[in-house]
């Protein structure tokens, strides 16, 4: 996968602030059911925030890039206990931000 340049990790940013978190990784940890749902919620959403509860054992950066890195995912932004992620959708008819992605450079 290619970087993302300032312009469009911005704009993902920006994006974000619309959505709430889908997910909460808590005491389970991460499981490949977890990883599955990530997966199946960016093909239909392409950004997707998720948190890390209090009584979750694990570390978020390296959660978040483990995720990042099974879905082939970008992590746009790591703040407090909340990850953004963005993959671009390979079905048309979801490509609605990765459309307003690919115009910035």
């Amino acid at each position: 996968m290619n970087n993302l340049s300032k312009a469009q990790m911005k704009y993902l940013r920006k994006e974000s602030h619309k959505h709430k978190a889908l997910f909460q990784l808590g005491k389970l940890g991460l499981t490949d059911m977890f990883i599955e749902q990530v997966d199946k919620a960016l093909e239909k959403r392409e950004l997707i925030k998720f948190t890390i509860l209090q009584n979750s054992d694990e570390d978020l950066v390296s959660v978040s890039e483990e995720i990042a890195e099974q879905v082939e995912a970008f992590i746009v932004q790591i703040i407090g206990n909340t990850t953004i992620l963005y993959r671009p959708s390979s079905k048309v008819k979801f490509q609605i931000i990765s459309k307003e992605v690919s115009k910035l450079k």
